[in-house]
């Protein structure tokens, strides 16, 4: 896992209507960078429909909000539409944000061991540091936990 202090891996991916997005695009704005597991799942719908509505306020102080999971294109552009989610999410089924900034772990779920996201969030200041490293946060609440550390 990446900590803070730490340049912030760029990354070229594909957003919901498939344009090519890197995190490079957004140098000279603070980002809040947040990975989840899954599409449509109860906890990652909590943590997206909560950024939704917590909108309004990051773009207030000129922050650019971007979810990323491993999910298609296709799945993002449901999962955004079905929920209204005004802000950018990005498709990594290769892993390769995922794996830069270190949140593929091993995961215990019902009884299992198995690889996969840890839901993580990354406050990445203008100069590309990151800033902030927030692990296995809850989703209803990190959003609110992010505007009150911004």
């Amino acid at each position: 896992m990446l900590a803070k202090g730490t340049k912030a891996p760029d990354f070229t991916l594909e957003d919901k209507n498939g344009n090519k997005v890197s995190l490079s695009d957004f140098k000279g704005n603070k980002v809040v960078l947040y990975f989840y597991p899954k599409d449509n799942t109860p906890g990652c719908t909590r943590q997206a429909c909560a950024f939704a509505a917590a909108y309004s306020q990051f773009e207030a102080k000129n922050v650019t909000v971007i979810g990323i999971s491993k999910d298609s294109v296709a799945s993002h552009i449901k999962f955004a539409e079905k929920y209204n989610l005004p802000f950018i999410l990005l498709s990594d089924p290769d892993r390769e944000a995922i794996e830069a900034y270190g949140v593929w772990q091993e995961k215990k779920m019902c009884g299992k061991v198995g690889m996969g996201v840890v839901r993580t969030t990354f406050i990445i200041g203008e100069d590309g540091i990151i800033e902030k490293v927030m692990e296995k946060v809850k989703p209803d609440t990190n959003a609110a936990e992010i505007l009150a550390e911004l």
